[in-house]
């Protein structure tokens, strides 16, 4: 599908084998791996982007921080927090768009011109995967509006339940 000028796709996958110029780790607030996504991007990306991570010193839940890619096929790591579903009722669905949208917004600081998305907080953090979908294509729709520097995004989902839900929802608005 087409957004502004920007090309969306989803596929079912791994997002580690991802050959764009970027790919997106839902990563915790320590940026110091963890499990999931999380997990298998330091175990395959290797001790450079952990290295590179200390030096962020964290990353606060909406924010993202950038790293190189290691041994993993892409160039960088753009490194998110999306919340923990439940833990600010108030606030889950701003930092979860603030998540996807400043993800966007540092790779077009670095000039990424195709960049891969996992369902962020949609696993270990209890967000419901109907709530999310929609969110990140709101903040997808915003950020392609005001800038036409990234070229191709796309989501890679690790289930056929996950995929099942992005298909739906590009059915629905497309």
């Amino acid at each position: 599908m087409v957004l502004n000028n920007l090309i969306v796709k989803i596929k079912l996958g791994d997002i580690i084998e991802e050959k764009t110029d970027a790919i997106v780790n839902a990563a915790n607030n320590t940026l110091l791996g963890g499990g999931g996504v999380d997990g298998a991007i330091h175990r395959r990306g290797g001790p450079t982007i952990l290295e590179q991570c200390k030096k962020h010193s964290g990353c606060p839940t909406g924010e993202a921080r950038i790293t190189t890619a290691g041994n993993l096929p892409c160039r960088y790591v753009i490194h998110t927090v999306g919340p923990v579903y439940g833990n600010n009722p108030n606030l889950d669905k701003r930092l979860l768009y603030n998540a996807y949208f400043n993800s966007l917004k540092l790779a077009d600081e670095y000039g990424i011109k195709t960049i891969a998305f996992p369902s962020i907080s949609t696993g270990a953090y209890g967000y419901p995967i109907d709530e999310a979908v929609e969110i990140a294509f709101e903040a997808l729709i915003d950020f392609s509006k005001i800038s036409s520097s990234i070229e191709e995004v796309t989501f890679v989902l690790f289930s056929h339940e996950n995929y099942d839900v992005y298909e739906k929802f590009i059915k629905k608005i497309h």
